[in-house]
Formats: C-alpha cells, sequence, structure tokens
C-alpha cells in the first residue's frame, strides 16, 4: 500500500484472487488502485493477523472498502461443528467490522468514502442447512444499516449487495445435477456471472451513486422473490 497515486481512488477488497471479487478487481484496476492482501498478508481468520494489518494500514488513503471474503460450509444443526461456527462467524461478520474500524479513519477525515458488505440472498431468505451462513449475512445486513446511519455524517455510504446463486467455485462445486436443480428455482432460469454482481459494485462505489446508503440490495435473478 505504500506509494498510493491519489490522482485514483483507492479501494481495499478482501476475497480479490477468485469468485466474485477476482471479477471486482478485474472490472475496476484501470480505474481504481486496488489493495488486495493475500492470506498471507491478511488472515481474516486471525483476529492478530487483522490487528496487525490495519496497525500497519490505518492511515493508508483508503477511499473504499469492499468486505467480499466469505466461507460457506452448510451443516445441519446437530451436526454443526464448533470449528464450523467460529470460522464462519469470523471470516463472514467479526473480521468485516474489525476491518471497517480500523481503515475507516481516512474516509471520514476526507468525508468521502463507500463500503460494501458482500452479503447473499440468504440474508434475505433461508433454507435447511445454512443456519451459520444466513445468521452472518442477516447479520453483516444489520451492520450495513447500523454503520450508514453512524457514517452518514461523514458523506460515508453503506452498502450491502445480496447476490444469489453465483457461477463462482463455491456453486461451481455442486454436481452438475443439482445445478439444474437450483436454476429451476431462479426465474430466469441461470445462475448469475460474476461480472454482473461487479457492475453492480461498480455503480456503487462510484460517484454516480450520491444517495443510495443503509441499502441491501438483492442481485439473484428473481430468487427471493419466490
Amino acid at each position: 500500500m505504500e506509494g498510493m497515486k491519489k490522482n485514483k481512488k483507492a479501494i481495499f477488497i478482501t476475497g480479490g484472487s477468485r469468485g466474485i471479487g477476482e471479477a471486482i478487481v478485474k472490472l475496476l484496476k484501470k480505474d481504481y488502485i486496488i489493495v488486495a492482501p493475500t492470506r498471507k498478508e491478511l488472515n481474516l481468520l486471525n483476529n492478530q493477523s487483522i490487528e496487525n494489518f490495519v496497525k500497519k494500514n490505518r492511515n493508508k488513503e483508503i477511499d473504499i472498502i469492499i468486505n467480499n471474503a466469505g466461507i460457506n460450509f452448510p451443516q445441519w444443526i446437530e451436526e454443526m461443528t464448533d470449528e464450523n461456527i467460529e470460522s464462519t462467524l469470523q471470516i463472514n461478520l467479526e473480521a468485516p467490522i474489525r476491518l471497517i474500524r480500523g481503515l475507516v479513519g481516512y474516509m471520514k477525515k476526507k468525508k468521502w468514502g463507500r463500503i460494501i458488505n458482500m452479503s447473499s440472498g440468504f440474508g434475505i431468505v433461508a433454507r435447511g442447512k445454512q443456519v451459520l451462513y444466513s445468521a452472518t449475512k442477516h447479520g453483516i445486513n444489520g451492520v450495513t444499516k447500523a454503520l450508514a446511519l453512524e457514517l452518514a455524517q461523514y458523506n460515508i455510504l453503506v452498502n450491502s449487495v445480496c447476490p444469489g446463486f453465483t457461477a463462482t467455485e463455491m456453486v461451481l462445486r455442486n454436481s452438475p445435477e443439482k445445478i439444474k436443480l437450483l436454476e429451476k428455482d431462479i426465474p430466469l432460469g441461470r445462475l448469475s456471472q460474476p461480472k454482473e454482481i461487479a457492475e453492480l459494485v461498480a455503480f456503487l462505489i462510484s460517484d454516480k451513486n450520491t444517495y443510495i446508503t443503509g441499502a441491501t440490495i438483492v442481485i439473484d435473478g428473481g430468487f427471493t422473490s419466490r
């Protein structure tokens, strides 16, 4: 993050190496400075790693935060392991809160900023084996709303993006038969593409967005409308 040029706004993003995060980085890298730490640089499972990263970068000129990293290991409630509980809550909910706490200072000083919390359609609805994932995604939507109120006075817009089933590694690890069943549940009849989600993020963080904040924006082909 050293030597960043300020003729472009700087984006800090987690999970930027694959899936939706990779699509966001690819779409925005020409117009923004991208700060996408590797796991070696920032281990979201480890609070000390997060605090060390924040301490090192607290005074850097970060204009936009995109909390994109997330995990989902579906389990029925009685099968749920302590490790799954702890890791899902940590990566999907606690880490974003800690990162925003540590990196929002420059935005407040500048009185301009954008924060995107990547949520999910399961932050709107739920289904079996999704207790942990739904809990964290409903939770991050609550974080978004509370932060939007807290940071509005600094002209910092905070929004959640809730993708439905998207053609990422997380979804494509299912069998072709399971994917066909998923597509039958989507009114538009197909998975979304990561670039479609990235395009929405691109608008929300841009100067074109001047009034959307505290929103939970669903982009799911109609899945949650059923």
